[in-house]
């Protein structure tokens, strides 16, 4: 196959046929691709998840590679699941690609949720699915995991006298946010290709930020273990450590009051940036397990859902699709 055979050039069967070639196989999986639906072996409870990301709001082809959507797919979703407690055990993708689409970034983007499932969380596939054409290249992941017999993970269980900790990275995503947009975008914001040049300009710590930026690496296997030690409430940080602190304090009722001296070296990026997708979990004092850190106490409920140091948090607070984005023309 020609590198510039396109999508349109291709029946739908043979397109499924190349993505299935390369997604892998879910080990909980007893009919995985192939049927009307797909058929899972589970311990506990299922756990089930959806995000979609769309050219546009959520991603720049000229930013990200197909291996790059495939990863983060995958990557986002998952997350939510462990946030749960969960172990993820399969995905069900949505592909809706443009005709004029390459059959080899098709086939990247199958390449990504591979790898990611197998890096991230081993033994979880994509078991199955769906494809369409349309004019916006679309990718809606619905992530299942099996709670192996231990109670679901909310974000309502937080008390008063709990200890606010956080595993995973923050504000590394925003910085690499901040940099494309920075040093890879025209005066109007719309995204520029990444070149070898401009690349190859950055500083190690700089192409790191970018690097999880487009491919996200969650700490997904400190959410079972965060269940296994007594959390009592837990969730994905992918809008902002303000804004899901927020959401978090809002469903407990309670007030989470942060800490900024332990916030990283970044604390302002550390409260806006969210897709780094840590896990923000509650612990009873004394109770909080290895790779989570420390961030604030859960005290009663106050004026506000969230404090920094005792005060309202300044600047942005994080990420909604709604307020924060806008078309532009030609992007």
């Amino acid at each position: 196959m020609s590198e510039a055979t396109v999508v349109a050039d291709l029946s739908e069967r043979e397109l499924l046929a190349r993505i299935a070639a390369r997604t892998g196989t879910a080990r909980d999986a007893l009919v995985g691709i192939g049927d009307d639906a797909a058929i899972l072996r589970v311990a506990g409870s299922v756990v089930a998840t959806t995000d979609t990301l769309v050219d546009g709001p959520d991603f720049r082809r000229a930013w990200s590679s197909g291996y790059d959507l495939g990863w983060k797919a995958a990557a986002v979703n998952l997350s939510d699941v462990a946030a749960m407690g969960a172990r993820p055990i399969a995905l069900l993708v949505a592909l809706a690609v443009p005709g004029d689409v390459p059959v080899v970034e098709v086939e990247s983007i199958a390449d990504g949720l591979r790898e990611a499932c197998d890096a991230l969380a081993p033994g979880c596939a994509v078991a199955g699915g769906d494809l369409t054409h349309s004019s916006v290249l679309t990718i809606a992941v619905t992530a299942l995991g099996d709670t192996d017999g231990r109670a679901s993970v909310l974000r309502s269980g937080a008390r008063a006298g709990d200890v606010v900790a956080i595993a995973g990275e923050m504000g590394v995503a925003a910085h690499g946010l901040d940099i494309l947009f920075g040093r890879f975008a025209d005066a109007e914001g719309r995204a520029q290709p990444l070149t070898v040049e401009g690349l190859d300009a950055l500083t190690e710590a700089e192409r790191r930020a970018v690097e999880r930026q487009l491919r996200p690496v969650p700490p997904l296997a400190q959410g079972p273990l965060a269940a296994e030690a007594g959390v009592t409430a837990m969730m994905d940080v992918s809008d902002g450590l303000v804004l899901d602190a927020t959401r978090l304090a809002d469903a407990s009722r309670v007030t989470l009051d942060l800490s900024r001296d332990l916030l990283g070296p970044d604390p302002d990026r550390a409260l806006r940036g969210g897709e780094d997708h840590a896990l923000l979990a509650t612990f009873p004092a004394g109770a909080v397990p290895e790779n989570f850190r420390e961030i604030g106490r859960v005290t009663a409920r106050g004026a506000l859902p969230v404090t920094v140091d005792g005060e309202a948090p300044r600047g942005p607070g994080g990420w909604d699709p709604y307020r924060d984005w806008a078309p532009l023309e030609g992007d």
